[in-house]
């Protein structure tokens, strides 16, 4: 089984805390990057802990869970080689790995239940990117993150 790599700030402690149980309920290795609190933080740092990991071995996944998912994914989508997705259902889920080689999810805890969300991670992780037609669309967007 591949590594999970999770993070939140704050507003997603709980539901990181969840979904971490869940996935070692599952069988998966997960490395939690924090925080360890509802103390008050910066999203931001948890977003680079979990894709610098997800950097170092391509073979992962990263979790990350704020308010919203919204911050999340834009401080993830800003690190090169990741494609982080914010899902709020289990079709998003499902079509970001197979056509987009998503390999961060990002959920908003301020926005799903804990089963939604246990039932949005599980799905992503089950899918598989499908290539063909969909991998020169995921080459064409490394080549625009080349270029900047």
């Amino acid at each position: 089984m591949r590594k999970i790599y999770i993070g939140a700030d704050s507003a997603g402690f709980r539901l990181k805390e969840e979904i971490k149980a869940h996935l070692s309920d599952t069988g998966y290795e997960v490395i939690d990057f924090g925080t360890d609190s509802e103390e008050s933080c910066h999203y931001p740092v948890f977003a680079r802990r979990v894709c610098e990991a997800v950097q170092t071995d391509g073979n992962s996944f990263g979790i990350l869970v704020c308010g919203t998912g919204i911050g999340m994914s834009m401080c993830a989508n800003k690190h090169k080689g990741i494609r982080a997705a914010l899902c709020s259902d289990t079709f998003s889920a499902k079509m970001t790995r197979r056509h987009n080689d998503a390999n961060v999810l990002c959920l908003g805890a301020r926005v799903i239940g804990s089963c939604l969300a246990t039932d949005i991670v599980d799905i992503f992780l089950e899918n598989e990117f499908e290539g063909g037609r969909h991998k020169t669309r995921v080459d064409m967007m490394n080549e625009i993150e080349n270029e900047g």
